[in-house]
């Protein structure tokens, strides 16, 4: 059934949203909710399918020419299908990159494009942010190197009439650029403003990834990103006021991010305390299976 749907995705143009968006769904969750053996064929049927790479180039490049709805939480059915594009184009990445599997069909993206659709959001729907964001991920977490992927947007043209100094410190970030960094850093932030649960998982998710990403290029560029004092005041933004306030998994997942680095301007040994008695008082047992593996990390961590 996998190799007659994607051909089928192989023939639709970018518009045909009523017959796209449930296949891609079918794609998408063929590869996530099948055995590592099956999985491994699917990404390769998937893979060797020029036809449905070629598709999936093009319904991504609507995401920067779509109009922006009227409100906010509105989602169009062609943001549905853009959600399906990210979300599977995501998942292809993972699973390439786990299994090694032959690419017959690159896909090519515009960085600056990608990134600016997070930070000028544009009335953008949550879930579309969401799927934008687990691209992201997928792609710092391979170092931009994915061979189904190349990543354009550094334009070497205007990089050449930059200062020398600012030159020489956005080459560790390659192809990120510091500003680029610090935009999605801010972004990121007011994100969390928002408090919708999907969205906050999603946006500590992707902090995470981009530190780490950071750390490994250049540690005092990921130790001020850390250090930020705005983290704090998002961090008691986040906190609603309940008895178990700090035992909610994005909370738990920032600390924990805080304590890797070492940023002890965000959270002291009075928000450790906390967080301990508020674990010893628990029903451990009762707790949320997200909750339990975020207060696993933090314990670890501390």
């Amino acid at each position: 059934l996998l190799f007659p749907v994607s051909n089928l995705c192989g023939k639709c143009r970018p518009r045909d949203t009523d017959l796209l968006q449930p296949s891609l769904n079918f794609l998408y969750w063929s590869l996530h909710q099948t055995t590592p053996c099956s999985q491994q064929r699917a990404v390769a049927v998937l893979l060797s399918n020029v036809s449905l790479l070629e598709l999936l180039q093009k319904v991504l490049e609507r995401t920067w020419l779509r109009s922006p709805p009227s409100e906010p939480a509105y989602q169009s059915s062609e943001d549905a299908l853009l959600c399906s594009g990210w979300l599977l184009v995501a998942s292809l990445l993972l699973y390439q990159h786990r299994y090694n599997t032959e690419v017959h069909q690159t896909l090519s993206l515009d960085l600056t494009e990608v990134l600016n659709a997070v930070i000028f959001r544009k009335k953008q729907p949550i879930l579309l942010l969401v799927s934008i964001m687990q691209f992201l991920r997928a792609v710092l977490r391979q170092n931009f190197s994915s061979s189904l992927l190349v990543i354009v947007g550094q334009n070497t043209a205007q990089g050449a009439t930059q200062p020398q100094p600012s030159s020489r410190q956005d080459a560790a970030l390659h192809p990120l650029a510091r500003r680029q960094v610090f935009s999605l850093v801010v972004s990121l932030q007011n994100l969390l403003v928002h408090k919708d649960l999907l969205l906050s998982q999603a946006v500590v998710a992707c902090l995470e990834t981009l530190v780490e990403y950071l750390y490994v290029k250049d540690q005092d560029v990921a130790l001020h990103v850390a250090s930020q004092p705005w983290h704090r005041f998002l961090l008691f933004t986040l906190l609603n006021g309940g008895q178990k306030s700090f035992l909610q998994p994005e909370v738990l997942r920032l600390m924990t991010l805080f304590l890797k680095y070492q940023s002890i301007n965000i959270i002291s040994q009075k928000e450790i305390s906390q967080i301990l008695q508020e674990a010893a008082e628990a029903n451990l047992a009762e707790l949320p299976e997200a909750t339990s593996r975020a207060l696993h990390l933090f314990l670890c961590e501390v």
